[in-house]
């Protein structure tokens, strides 16, 4: 029995997405049976974006020799402020869309003024080719990662406000694109 409660965590992701404008569409929870390794996913989008082609894909990697040794930590702490705060779980965004003409250093720039350092971001761009005579259809890929601290996790205080006004903002800027 793990010393946070992950499900809770993620439940309260989820309604703070909703509290900054995120619709949430789906929730999945994967474990590894060999590895004991889980993901929880969430795909949202901002309310203004429902039937557009944009996604956005939120996950949770849960390490579970992190998660060991943090309840390791907590279970040998002799004070609950004493748990230092060296043990995260990467959290990932990801918003994927149909852009076949969009100039990447733009739109990297573009978002970078947007997100600043708080939220760093990579884009890049695929070409698919459903045969050889035909053209590419090119898909936009903007990826931003940050860590999420267990001892906040369990002191309550781990939010992700900031992030998801920034994602909120992202969100917003390629709607436009693709609108």
């Amino acid at each position: 029995m793990s010393s946070i409660d992950l499900a809770g965590f993620i439940t309260d992701v989820k309604g703070q997405a909703v509290h900054h404008g995120f619709h949430v569409h789906d929730e999945r929870h994967f474990m590894e049976t060999y590895s004991l390794r889980q993901w929880w996913e969430v795909d949202l989008h901002p309310e203004s974006g429902c039937g557009s082609p944009m996604e956005l894909h939120l996950a949770l990697d849960v390490d579970p020799r992190v998660l060991l040794a943090f309840d390791d930590a907590v279970t040998t702490a002799a004070d609950p402020d004493s748990i230092p705060d060296d043990f995260f779980f990467p959290l990932t965004l990801t918003w994927t869309l149909p852009a076949p003409t969009i100039d990447l250093l733009n739109l990297a720039l573009n978002l970078a003024g947007l997100t600043g350092m708080s939220l760093p971001l990579e884009v890049a761009a695929t070409d698919s080719y459903g045969s050889p005579a035909a053209a590419p259809e090119r898909a936009i890929s903007v990826t931003a990662r940050r860590s999420v601290s267990l001892s906040k996790i369990l002191e309550g205080e781990e939010t992700i406000v900031e992030t998801l006004q920034r994602a909120n903002d992202v969100s917003l800027f390629l709607l436009k694109l693709v609108q």
